[in-house]
């Protein structure tokens, strides 16, 4: 049976721990401000993560740039000419446009090596559900399953990766196009945060609004209590936009509403999703019973 690699791309915000622990390679992705344009490395070495978020905070606007075809080509090769099949997991085609050319790369490298395999999937998913897909493909290979058999349980299991966040403001989503006007203005009103899901078309949707902050983290930890599910591959994560103490007390708000410890993995989110969500963004991410929620914001 030929080997093969998992390859992601920056908008799964796997952080090199992650990576490294389940043998997991990246396509990265660039993002600008000021005239500037800087790598979306995920680990955070032409920025660092403290740098991005305050440039946010003095009220830049970050544009991210999708990958080129010549990115996907580049390393989809590199790892064809080393006797690997690969396996590519891509950012939501309704967050980033990146995941339409590795399609391409795909069908210019059958062209020159028509014995190679290479399957490309749009997850639907973004940010760390996507990289605990990455996660879950990586298990099933340690298991023996083969490229074909974890391409199948990527698409028919897509949605059992959950996400469930909130942000200080939605002003950063509405300016990335991530929410319409009508829910960034009431996002604002009175104290109002949102509860913001992946949802079953692949984009962020406001499913709850709740008054303050803590209580929209014990209602995410609620929420989470009850689509959380004991499977051998599972990872929770939070990812945290620069507020690393709330993060903390977020884990055991979680621990507590789970009744049992569990391992939870912290950190910061990527730059291409933290572009859009700005400052003061938590979320965790597990696996969890699928998400069904299929609305337009």
């Amino acid at each position: 049976m030929k080997k093969f690699v998992i390859i992601t791309d920056s908008g799964s915000c796997m952080s090199e721990t992650l990576r490294k622990e389940y043998d997991v390679q990246y396509v990265i992705l660039s993002f600008s401000c000021n005239g500037t344009t800087y790598p979306a490395d995920l680990d955070w070495k032409a920025l660092s993560a403290k740098e991005f978020y305050d440039l946010m905070r003095e009220g830049n606007r970050i544009l991210t740039s999708q990958a080129l075809v010549k990115d996907y080509v580049e390393i989809f090769e590199k790892n064809i000419l080393e006797g690997y099949d690969v396996l590519y997991l891509g950012c939501s085609s309704k967050l980033s446009a990146s995941v339409k050319n590795s399609f391409i790369a795909k069908e210019e490298l059958l062209q020159k090596y028509p014995e190679a395999k290479i399957e490309c999937i749009d997850t639907l998913r973004g940010s760390y559900t996507l990289a605990l897909l990455c996660i879950a493909a990586s298990y099933f290979r340690n298991e023996g399953k083969t490229l074909d058999e974890v391409t199948d349980w990527i698409n028919k299991n897509k949605f059992t990766s959950n996400m469930e966040g909130t942000v200080d403001t939605l002003k950063f989503l509405k300016m990335s196009g991530r929410v319409s006007a009508t829910s960034a203005f009431f996002g604002g009103l009175l104290n109002i945060k949102p509860i913001i899901i992946g949802d079953a078309i692949g984009q962020n949707f406001a499913i709850e609004k709740v008054k303050g902050r803590r209580v929209s983290l014990e209602r995410i930890a609620e929420r989470m209590a009850d689509q959380y599910l004991d499977v051998p591959y599972q990872r929770v994560i939070i990812a945290h936009a620069d507020c690393y103490d709330e993060a903390v007390e977020f884990k055991n708000i979680i621990i507590n509403k789970l009744g049992k410890e569990i391992d939870v993995y912290i950190d910061y989110v990527g730059p291409c999703t933290g572009s859009a969500v700005g400052p003061g963004m938590l979320c965790v991410y597990y696996f969890g019973k699928e998400v069904t929620v299929n609305k337009e914001m």
